[in-house]
């Protein structure tokens, strides 16, 4: 067996084990568990009420359901499949299961697409839940993906596999292209190498350098050429950006999902929009209305009847099947003429093995936020191309997964770490970045990028007046502890989070709280565990401790690092959260991650954290020193009082 094949077996393994662990997971909370026990692990809302059914895009029945109990964790999130149950008398069987896909989610609330023509009577009742599912759809469509690599009987298939993993060399054309004024040095010879690329090419850098704006330019020219073009990303977030920035560009793009999974604003995007807007579709209405009149008419004869009754009951049936197939055909053209309307198709990894997409290929398949998505998932759109083009940054945070073993043996590495590691004559580092200040864009720079980052002009006015950019206020000595949570296992620091709003009050009093309103300046707190963010969300958005925080909360974001993956901020703390005498940090050790923390701010960054804990790692020491350096270390006791 050949190593790229060989390497390729094991990633199918390693996926396997993702599967079995991530079903471990699930049944561990779920299967087999109380009602109240799938409360507190949040995977279960009961009892909840319906509050207004109405009928969406596509003629979609949409649910908006209401929290009953507000004191319960929750685990749900847009685009995660669910399954409505009731404990009436009766009705609780399977059979009276209804499942659905969420499309948004707040605090007590959430709207849910159902898989219903009609809102089955036991919903409209008391004792009423929703359940959140296990999805085997994309493993399945992974494993099929990798499977199909390794076959490799598709001759493009087969070179892909030796020009991305094994020995073969990608080729390039020499061609001209105009350079774009809007774009500078870098981006455009990004532009310029993917122009060139007859089999891949990489964009990589890190935030802030544009490289939205450069794919989005690549994929209009590439659009301009009249290819055709299937743009791809891991999370439907990121596929939508996309959309939107297509769609801004006067470029016709097809948004493939379920709607319920589309954010609102691109709905108009998708098959089923533009559907229901095209000029045939009062037709399709029509004939999908003569289908219910018909089917009506036959099921109103009992089973006690004659021959004559039997023979006008069959004529019915026969004319309801002669109206289907005329509106299946009629539902075929309209899809087929909305196909060829279109410049770019756009959805998800593994959104790519897609019904609609099957037998394609296209020219160029473009995969944003490649570092962040499963190998295996990324081979799903590489399937239908004749060349790819990756864009991210694999320095940042890789793909999340459940099992520990699986991404120690190497399910975590991306294939886009794998090409720019074995291929690196196909990318090209974007090197101007438009977000930070050059004190904060410093560190990441020398550590991570080589110091071959430029800040641009714009950012030198990237900084509150009279404030140091970047301060670590060091708490050592003070006392401040880390513990677990009980229910959770995730650890949290009590004192150090009151420190964190005490110092966050003073320093947006002293900055101005009018200025921060007037310019909306943007406030970021970053915790790494879970249960450190929602101490801090409960100081500042429940407690009364903190009311000029309390007055302008719409400013202010509490999150994970992986909430803030994508976003930036004028002024963000971290919480480093990790202060014992052992010298544990946990995954805080991860480089990666803390890489995103450090690459979020734009005019300040703070850090508070002990650095009797976190100096022993050498990652932590050198932040420290670069700080010091900087004259951005401060004690915590120079704020005691």
């Amino acid at each position: 067996m050949d190593k790229v094949t060989e390497e390729l077996k094991k990633g199918l393994k390693l996926l396997k084990q993702e599967w079995q662990e991530d079903l471990a997971q699930y049944k561990k909370k779920f299967l087999n568990t109380a009602l109240q026990a799938r409360k507190q692990e949040g995977i279960t809302w009961y009892p909840v009420q319906v509050k207004k059914v109405k009928i969406g895009m596509g003629e979609r029945l949409l649910v908006e359901i209401e929290k009953l109990d507000h004191h319960q964790p929750s685990s749900f999130q847009s685009g995660k499949s669910v399954s409505f149950f009731t404990n009436q008398e009766g009705y609780q069987s399977t059979d009276f299961r209804v499942n659905g896909v969420i499309n948004t989610v707040r605090k007590e609330s959430m709207v849910v697409t159902l898989q219903s023509d009609e809102l089955p009577e036991w919903m409209e009742g008391s004792r009423l839940g929703v359940d959140l599912l296990f999805d085997e759809a994309s493993y399945r469509e992974m494993e099929y993906a990798l499977k199909q690599v390794i076959k490799a009987d598709i001759p493009r298939i087969k070179e892909f596999k030796e020009l991305l993993l094994g020995e073969q060399s990608p080729q390039f054309t020499s061609k001209s292209r105009e350079e774009k004024k809007q774009l500078n040095s870098s981006q455009n010879q990004a532009c310029q190498k993917i122009a060139e690329a007859k089999d891949v090419a990489i964009i990589h850098g890190p935030p802030g350098t544009g490289k939205t704006t450069t794919l989005i330019q690549a994929i209009l020219e590439a659009a301009e050429a009249r290819n055709s073009v299937l743009v791809c990303a891991p999370s439907n977030a990121a596929v939508d950006l996309l959309v939107e920035k297509l769609c801004d560009q006067g470029i016709s793009t097809l948004r493939l999902g379920h709607p319920a999974r589309v954010e609102e604003k691109i709905l108009n995007q998708t098959l089923d929009a533009k559907t229901a807007q095209h000029d045939s579709y009062r037709d399709l209405k029509k004939l999908r209305k003569e289908i219910d009149q018909y089917l009506k008419l036959a099921k109103q004869y009992k089973r006690n009847f004659g021959p004559e009754e039997r023979r006008q009951r069959k004529m019915l049936f026969d004319e309801v099947g002669r109206i289907r197939d005329a509106a299946r055909q009629l539902e075929e053209y309209i899809s087929y003429d909305i196909f060829q309307q279109t410049q770019v198709i756009a959805c998800t990894l593994v959104g790519a093995s897609s019904v609609q997409l099957k037998g394609m290929v296209f020219d160029v398949v473009f995969i944003d936020e490649a570092a962040q998505g499963l190998e295996a998932a990324t081979w799903i759109p590489i399937l239908k191309a004749k060349k790819v083009v990756f864009a991210g940054d694999h320095l940042q945070l890789p793909p999340t997964i459940k099992s520990f073993e699986a991404s120690r043996e190497g399910l975590a590495e991306t294939l886009m770490e794998k090409v720019i590691r074995r291929k690196p004559e196909s990318a090209v580092l974007l090197k101007t970045q438009y977000r930070m200040n050059r004190q904060i864009m410093g560190f990441s720079n020398a550590y991570f990028y080589n110091g071959e980052l430029q800040a641009a002009p714009n950012t030198v006015n990237h900084w509150f007046e009279d404030e140091p950019i970047l301060e670590w206020i060091d708490t050592a000595g003070a006392g401040y502890i880390d513990r677990q949570e009980e229910d959770s296992l995730s650890t949290f620091n009590p004192e150090e989070a009151a420190f964190a709003c005490r110092y966050l009050e003073d320093l947006v009093k002293r900055i101005g709280v009018g200025k921060f309103k007037e310019n909306k300046w943007s406030i970021g707190l970053i915790a790494p565990y879970s249960a450190q963010v929602r101490y801090l969300r409960n100081l500042i958005f429940e407690s009364f401790d903190y009311p000029n925080l309390k007055a302008f909360a719409e400013l202010i974001t509490i999150d994970t690092v992986d909430g803030f993956q994508g976003q930036e901020r004028d002024l963000l703390l971290i919480s480093l959260t990790r202060s014992n005498d052992r010298g544990e940090i946990g995954f805080l050790a991860d480089e990666r991650r803390m890489n995103v923390a450090l690459t979020r701010a734009k005019r300040k960054l703070v850090l508070i954290g002990d650095s009797s804990t976190l100096a022993s790692n050498p990652f932590f020491d050198s932040i420290l020193g670069y700080f010091e350096e900087n004259g951005g270390y401060r004690s915590v006791w120079e704020f005691m009082e």
